[in-house]
């Protein structure tokens, strides 16, 4: 089961900077579903991934997470979650990766406390 989040904030982004291209972004952004292995893979922490999905000058990141889940020690059911946090131009892309870098590795810490 694929399951696709996309935070406000990006959404409010997408529909400001794209406009009448908003749907050919959400497009591509929900093109996830058929193929979830889409993108660059920017960093793994944890079982986090953060990939990059590219339109046009514009990138959009977001995280994967895998979560494997065992129902009655029978049956397995993989739920991967896709969540879109975040988008830049190309010449603020480091910035964008290090703030969500920080994030996740502060997710992480506070996993294990």
């Amino acid at each position: 089961m694929i399951r696709i989040v996309v935070t406000k904030e990006l959404r409010n982004k997408i529909f400001k900077i794209f406009k009448r291209e908003s749907k050919k972004v959400y497009k591509l952004l929900f093109s996830l579903k058929e193929n979830p292995n889409k993108g660059k893979l920017l960093a793994t922490i944890g079982t986090m991934h953060l990939k990059e999905l590219r339109y046009k000058s514009f990138r959009l990141f977001f995280i994967m997470n895998r979560n494997e889940l065992h129902l009655f020690n029978e049956k397995k059911f993989k739920e991967l979650l896709i969540k879109f946090i975040s988008m830049s131009k190309k010449n603020n892309q480091q910035k964008t990766i290090d703030e969500i870098r920080q994030v996740l590795e502060k997710i992480r810490e506070e996993e294990f406390r």
